[in-house]
């Protein structure tokens, strides 16, 4: 058999599986629904009381400790409502090309103006080809920390469900974010599983 009659006979039978196609957009709205429903809610839970968003608008406002930002309500209110109902209509496959949009660029200012100055790295590690300038010494740090709670604290304990880490708070999270959204915005919510499915079958 040729390579070309291997590689069609390959591709045919993988072909097959689009019938469960739907699973993939499926799965990235279920993962991305939630990271922005928590977000949304640390920024700002409108059922809660005690909860309102001037302290977002203060980091936005703020050029010593915060982000300096020009419009900061209006910014705070716009990043809050893309990641609230955004998580919603991701949730339920309702506009989910639409919703992608705000929620793209919500990533984007996130990664620019936050994320930006620490490179890639969400966490130190050494092992990364986009490893921070400073890794080596915050490794150098979150040993002398482990060094400190093995001596000091129940060490067992406090790692019994995953290893001390050093965050570097780079744009890894808010890239992968805005990736996934970028493949939802080319490819939508999926058959059978969403909204937007069962809206473009009923208006055809």
């Amino acid at each position: 058999m040729s390579f070309c009659r291997l590689y069609q006979s390959v591709s045919t039978n993988l072909n097959k599986t689009r019938a469960a196609d739907f699973i993939a957009p499926l799965l990235l709205r279920i993962y991305l629904a939630p990271v922005f429903w928590v977000a949304a809610n640390n920024k700002w839970n409108p059922f809660d009381a005690d909860s309102s968003l001037e302290n977002t608008i203060e980091w936005f406002a703020n050029p010593d400790w915060g982000l300096g930002l020009p419009f900061p309500e209006l910014l705070a209110y716009l990043a809050w409502g893309a990641e609230y109902f955004g998580a919603i209509f991701l949730i339920l496959g309702f506009a989910v090309r639409l919703v992608s949009i705000p929620l793209m660029v919500t990533m984007i200012v996130a990664a620019t103006t936050v994320h930006w100055k620490n490179g890639w790295q969400a966490i130190h590690d050494t092992m990364s080809p986009f490893a921070s300038a400073d890794v080596n010494d915050a490794i150098e740090r979150l040993h002398k920390a482990k060094e400190i709670l093995q001596e000091y604290g129940n060490y067992d304990w406090l790692t019994q469900h995953g290893s001390f880490v050093v965050l570097n708070n780079g744009i890894e999270f808010a890239a992968t974010y805005f990736l996934m959204l970028l493949v939802l915005f080319f490819i939508g919510a999926g058959n059978y599983l969403s909204i937007d499915y069962w809206l473009n079958r009923s208006c055809r």
